[in-house]
């Protein structure tokens, strides 16, 4: 019981932002992705094209990645897969979305590029911060270097 009550009266643990890139070629995702992440605290890093994705990625180390299938440059496959090979063996969190590719073999194919979660347009918002969460969590239980 006093257990109970110890626990109930902490506040909650605070939720770090995350660093976020969002790479589609329709700029209404881009803003409107945007705009939902933001609210959230994070800090958004929006591009429209394959190549540019791979550029901020390594300009701002993103915790996490959102990434269009069909884009001008590369597709989110290939950019998937660099990414992979750039970070490893600690790559961002790839969450890939497409409103044209959604097959089975599409899915696979997310897969075996190195997605970690496969989303289809439009997606509630509340799906994609629950695939972030787990992220946040898990920066709040690392060090982060600065003295007590």
């Amino acid at each position: 019981m006093v257990a109970e009550l110890a626990s109930s009266s902490r506040a909650p643990a605070p939720r770090r932002a995350l660093r976020i890139i969002v790479a589609d070629d329709e700029r209404d995702t881009v803003v409107t992705l945007e705009a939902i992440l933001m609210h959230e605290g994070h800090s958004v890093f929006g591009v429209y094209k394959g190549p540019d994705a791979i550029l901020q990625a390594r300009r701002h180390k993103p915790d996490a990645m959102i990434l269009d299938i069909d884009m001008p440059g590369l597709s989110g496959y290939s950019v998937a897969r660099e990414i992979r090979r750039a970070f490893e063996p600690w790559p961002p969190l790839l969450i890939a979305i497409s409103g044209k590719w959604v097959g089975q073999t599409d899915r696979m194919l997310a897969d075996i590029a190195g997605f970690n979660h496969f989303l289809q347009k439009p997606c509630e918002p509340d799906v994609l911060l629950r695939l972030l969460e787990p992220l946040r969590a898990r920066h709040n239980d690392e060090p982060t270097g600065e003295e007590p």
